[in-house]
């Protein structure tokens, strides 16, 4: 066994050690926040759409590439994660602006915009930054909402395989950054490369 995979060994072990960790937790009551759909005002509590735990995963908007990498690689698992509670995408962006984007990626998400107000400054705030990406997950207890563990998102984090496999593959974090399409435009086209969108 080589060293390299002692140290995986150890990371698992350790993955254990915060989940066993994150159980513990004390609950931490939250307000009823409001939420824009494309159909009207929602708050939290009615996202967990009849369900006792709520995933919240916290998306910068349509502006970061690295956050349109963690939706598409959690949308992926999207009907897994819906088996144990209700998953949310929130992000600042305007319900027609994400409504767009999941389009686009193919996303199944049910998405809220909290329009850069409270729950953004109160839940998605890391150190200095107010909109950082990540996840919450919720609980109904006893008629009120608490937050039971949250965890940010960044390069090299345990939510995205793609730092993984990057890191099998010998290349860096800071080799790679994610795009949002990969099609390159060729030298030429076939069709005479009218009304090609970039």
């Amino acid at each position: 066994m080589t060293d390299a995979d002692k140290l995986e060994l150890e990371i698992m072990e350790k993955s254990q050690q915060l989940a066993a960790l994150r159980a513990k937790e004390a609950d931490r009551e939250v307000a009823d926040y409001k939420f824009q759909t494309q159909n009207r005002e929602t708050c939290l509590s009615d996202l967990f759409a009849g369900r006792d735990r709520l995933l919240m995963i916290h998306n910068m908007g349509q502006g970061c590439r690295y956050c349109t990498l963690w939706a598409d690689g959690i949308n992926g698992i999207l009907n897994h994660l819906e088996d144990a509670m209700s998953v949310v995408l929130v992000s600042k962006d305007p319900p027609e602006t994400q409504r767009r984007m999941a389009l686009n990626r193919d996303w199944r998400f049910h998405m809220v915009s909290h329009g850069g107000g409270a729950y953004m400054s109160e839940q998605c705030a890391v150190g200095d930054h107010a909109n950082y990406p990540g996840a919450a997950v919720y609980q109904l207890k006893g008629g009120k909402i608490v937050r039971r563990a949250g965890a940010p998102f960044g390069p090299g984090d345990l939510y995205s395989p793609m730092w993984h496999f990057l890191s099998l593959a010998g290349i860096g974090m800071s080799d790679w950054t994610p795009q949002f399409q990969y099609w390159q435009r060729p030298a030429s086209l076939d069709d005479g490369g009218e009304n090609i969108r970039d």
